[in-house]
């Protein structure tokens, strides 16, 4: 199932880059997104560990690690979205039906090249560019 995941994190991204150092806090970002601030501080938490955010114990906000042009959205995707592909093939078909015997190896190629459209698509865009269209500075 495709979530927000992605679009919450560019905008927890966008607010933290166009903030200019002031520090954020979860619940700040949270009434932006509108959302929980749990829901805030578990993105922020992937989106650190995948090395795009830095914090500091002790402190309120944080930084991104890179700039917001060598930030790509595809990079976003992975650190925030399960390890799986867009498209899962369903268990099981039935082997005796000519269909259900046929189904998932029918379907592989076509979900791949949407599964690499995707994220050819996101690599493309960086944060700088959806700041850029958001006519933050």
């Amino acid at each position: 199932m495709i979530n927000s995941r992605l679009a919450v994190a560019v905008h927890i991204l966008a607010l933290i880059s166009s903030s200019k150092g002031e520090p954020l806090s979860s619940e700040m970002i949270a009434g932006s997104v509108n959302t929980n601030p749990v829901v805030i501080r578990r993105l922020t938490g992937l989106l650190r560990k995948a090395g795009l955010l830095e914090t500091q114990a002790g402190r309120t906000g944080a930084i991104l690690t890179k700039e917001p042009a060598n930030i790509t959205l595809l990079m976003v995707y992975r650190a925030v979205e399960p390890k799986e592909d867009l498209f899962m093939m369903h268990e099981s078909p039935n082997p005796d039906c000519p269909i259900g015997r046929e189904i998932q190896t029918t379907l592989e190629t076509t979900f791949s090249r949407a599964q690499q459209a995707l994220e050819t698509e996101l690599a493309a865009e960086t944060l700088a560019d959806v700041i850029h269209r958001l006519g933050a500075k």
